[in-house]
């Protein structure tokens, strides 16, 4: 699109400035910002509503674990005044309601395309544009090509003999029926037991005659302590939202407001670190992490805080054995996203609620009407799969995407993703990526990364409609070295210690590459804030003849 020019989006078309994949939380902010910028915006997204993994998720107990008044917008001030969030941690639900009713504020939905995939993009180097086709056999080109595809949409299965054997009811929790499900009376196998099964195992087993828990690797998991928002705490986010935004932006390593951590864990005496430890248990949630500066940094310190929370289930559990089932040992705490609860650990003092350590008695068979594990049975009604995703770059794979000289991004990165900043990787011009591998996306709140990097790629669009550039591109240098920042970073903490979905450990043959940028949400924006300043170093930027001549006349009268 031309300098200034404005063309309406009102209309479809198959000819854009860009093409957006999925409308989740950034899909929908992405294509606000744009269409209020003038482009020509399509988001394509293959649900039938907005709300990217909201929409997916569905599974008993599902909410988030970043606070209500923290997991929202902040780029509309009315908006964050208006709504009223009713719990602390907001149920999965709510905050589909809440994308709902951005969707309508905003009158977003006349571009996206509901139940519709991205299949196949394709650039076109001569025209330097892209061409995308959809599940429908639709063919469209833009300029610009965003990837808002989430970093956890992409549900997997693993690969368990006789899976497809099973007559009963089976279930994954990234793909649950938008119907509710009823277990009573049933006989419920659950296999996993990261964030989705925490959540959802207690309020299964409420329900169910039995539940079988088949765990591969205990998870740490703090309490939530939920409970409604009153009046008060809301009005007070919103009387401080300007310095809570702020401080979560620049000061805050994941982007969550809270007060920061000012010593180690041994800088205390022991005594003192027990009741800081009890404080943070006592109120629940993600925070307890900031407990300490150092427990990502040193595994001494670290093992203070695991060794906490492992006799926090020695005291819920009544059984020792199970307790000690439960209870990691073999990584850092935090090394793995921590998970927050409600009930979680006591859910295994019910009487129809059994554990089967997998490492112990792994599963040889899945039949008919049952799980064979070890030497025993377990006979089954229904199936739950809570076996997670793969994470930051499974949803990017699905799509065959091809860059320069017919190269595809799954052969680029089959030695694990490469980006430069996370929003872009070399050999695939006009290719923008939120929230992607080398950024710190999961390991903050979303909502704060996912602003600073839509708001980051609309400044550059703007910044080359400007200039007449055609297309922008990550040069192999500038790739290069933020890979080796990212790992130099990761390597100077205790993350890649645990085998976790942030190195891609949970799928098999996934090459194992620590994939989020660690160094910081404010260390981070600023980095992204001077490479914009400097004219977008890193980048390399094509301008076309005739904007070449543009600016020349420009200079040349300039100077007379």
């Amino acid at each position: 699109m031309a300098a200034g020019e404005v063309r309406s989006s009102s209309v479809p078309d198959t000819d854009y400035d860009v093409i957006v994949v999925g409308a989740g939380f950034a899909g929908m902010y992405l294509l606000h910002r744009l269409r209020g910028q003038g482009f020509s915006v399509r988001v394509f997204e293959q649900g039938s509503g907005v709300g990217g993994t909201w929409y997916w998720n569905r599974y008993p107990g599902a909410r988030c674990d970043v606070e209500s008044m923290q997991y929202s917008y902040s780029f509309s001030d009315e908006l964050q005044q208006q709504w009223d969030w009713s719990e602390r941690y907001a149920p999965q639900p709510e905050i589909l309601a809440y994308a709902n009713h951005v969707a309508d504020r905003f009158d977003l939905r006349r571009d996206i395309q509901f139940d519709t995939r991205v299949e196949v993009a394709v650039f076109d180097e001569q025209a330097q544009r892209w061409t995308v086709t959809t599940s429908g056999g639709a063919v469209c080109s833009a300029q610009f090509v965003v990837l808002a595809t989430g970093c956890l949409s992409n549900a997997r299965l693993p690969d368990i003999p006789g899976a497809g054997d099973f007559k009963g009811a089976i279930y994954h929790t990234a793909h649950w029926p938008h119907e509710p499900v009823d277990f009573t009376g049933l006989r419920v196998g659950v296999i996993g037991t990261g964030s989705s099964a925490i959540q959802s195992i207690p309020l299964i087993a409420e329900q169910a005659a039995r539940l079988t828990v088949f765990q591969r690797t205990a998870n740490f998991s703090v309490p939530a302590c939920n409970a409604p928002l009153t009046a008060e705490e809301r009005q007070w986010f919103r009387d401080n939202y300007p310095e809570i935004r702020r401080k979560a932006r620049e000061e805050m390593r994941n982007g969550i407001f809270t007060e920061p951590p000012v010593k180690g864990a041994f800088d205390d005496p022991e005594e003192a670190r027990l009741q800081n430890y009890e404080s943070r248990w006592t109120r629940g949630g993600l925070t307890f992490m900031a407990a300490y500066n150092n427990l990502a940094l040193e595994k001494a310190a670290n093992d203070t805080a695991a060794d906490f929370i492992r006799g926090k289930i020695a005291e819920i559990v009544k059984d020792p054995e199970v307790a000690r089932k439960l209870q990691p040992s073999d990584h850092p705490v935090g090394s793995k996203r921590i998970c927050v609860d409600t009930n979680y650990y006591a859910t295994f003092n019910r009487d129809n609620v059994e554990l089967v350590d997998l490492r112990a008695e792994p599963i040889d068979r899945i039949t008919p009407d049952r799980i064979r594990a070890g030497n025993r049975e377990f006979p089954l009604d229904a199936l739950v799969f809570a076996t997670g995703f793969d994470a930051m770059t499974g949803s990017v794979a699905k799509i065959c995407i091809k860059g320069r000289a017919d190269r595809s991004l799954n052969d680029k990165w089959a030695e694990g993703p490469r980006t430069y900043l996370g929003l872009m990787t070399e050999g695939f011009p006009n290719l923008f990526i939120i929230t992607g591998p080398g950024s710190p996306s999961v390991l903050s709140n979303m909502i704060l990364s996912i602003e600073q990097h839509v708001d980051w790629i609309t400044e550059c669009l703007i910044a080359m409609r400007a200039r007449g550039a055609m297309c922008i591109e990550a040069t192999r240098q500038a790739e290069d070295d933020w890979v080796a920042h990212v790992n130099d970073v990761a390597a100077g903490t205790l993350y890649p210690q645990a085998n976790s979905w942030y190195m891609g450990a949970n799928v098999p043959g996934k090459p194992r590459v620590f994939m989020p940028y660690i160094g910081g949400v404010g260390t981070y924006r600023q980095i992204c804030n001077e490479v914009a300043a400097k004219g977008y170093e890193g980048f390399m930027l094509s301008v076309s003849s005739a904007a070449e001549r543009r600016a020349a006349s420009s200079e040349r009268a300039a100077a007379n």
